[in-house]
């Protein structure tokens, strides 16, 4: 059975990889998709940002890759590949239900979250480059963009104005991301995927220049790195 698990994550991760060349792909959910039209929303990160997709797209497929062939009944490796392989799956279909339908879109990619989180918890400090790095960097980037996903949900639906829903959005992804940076202290990849994302947020919110936004932005980048700075120097 953990043989057959490993071969099924290594096949997801390939699968998921795949997604946006079989589809339209996603480059943000259209303004008029909302009730009220989200034109370049604070909470949003700039376009560039989004280009961390191949890097973690590669680092899933090697890290599952080296899990099949070096790994495949490592009690360590088993015990995240559940979780992984669900989050996997849920998001090979992510991009079809986002080009449908924005709250359902919403509802899978937070528990692409929670099961990406689970497989970080439950990893093994064994193999620290191959199984905790890749998903900590796939985890980091999903921890920002369901909170997004809730900033564009608040503001398109009219709950609050955009920088409130950006402020609320980004206070949401720091309380997740600072749990699970102390959670897992030995994985750099979480705090760094997900202090990319606020280097997105910030410039996206340099013109026009939105204060608040960028100011938690950029507290919240400051925290984060302290953490990762001092979870680096301590032993594992």
């Amino acid at each position: 059975m953990t043989r057959v698990l490993a071969v099924f994550t290594l096949t997801m991760a390939i699968g998921f990889a795949l997604v946006p060349f079989v589809t339209s792909g996603f480059n943000g959910f259209a303004p008029d998709r909302f009730p009220v039209p989200q034109i370049d929303p604070p909470v949003r990160p700039a376009g560039y940002a989004f280009s961390i997709w191949g890097l973690i797209y590669l680092w899933l497929i090697a890290g599952a890759g080296y899990g099949l062939v070096n790994r495949p009944d490592a009690p360590g490796w088993h015990a995240a590949r559940p979780a992984l392989l669900l989050s996997l799956l849920l998001g090979m279909f992510w991009i079809p239900l986002a080009q449908v339908s924005v709250p359902w879109a919403t509802v899978v990619i937070w528990l692409m979250l929670v099961t990406a989180l689970a497989a970080l918890l439950r990893a093994h400090r064994q193999d620290r480059l191959w199984l905790r790095e890749p998903i900590g960097l796939y985890a980091g980037w999903l921890t920002a963009a369901s909170s997004v996903s809730v900033g564009l949900m608040l503001a398109g639906y009219g709950v609050t104005g955009p920088s409130v829903a950006a402020l609320i959005a980004l206070a949401l992804a720091l309380v997740i991301a600072t749990a699970i940076t102390r959670a897992r202290p030995d994985t750099l990849a979480y705090p760094l995927g997900v202090i990319w994302a606020l280097i997105g947020v910030v410039v996206q919110n340099l013109a026009p220049l939105d204060p608040a936004t960028l100011g938690l932005a950029t507290i919240g980048i400051a925290a984060l790195g302290l953490q990762a700075w001092h979870n680096a120097r301590a032993p594992h």
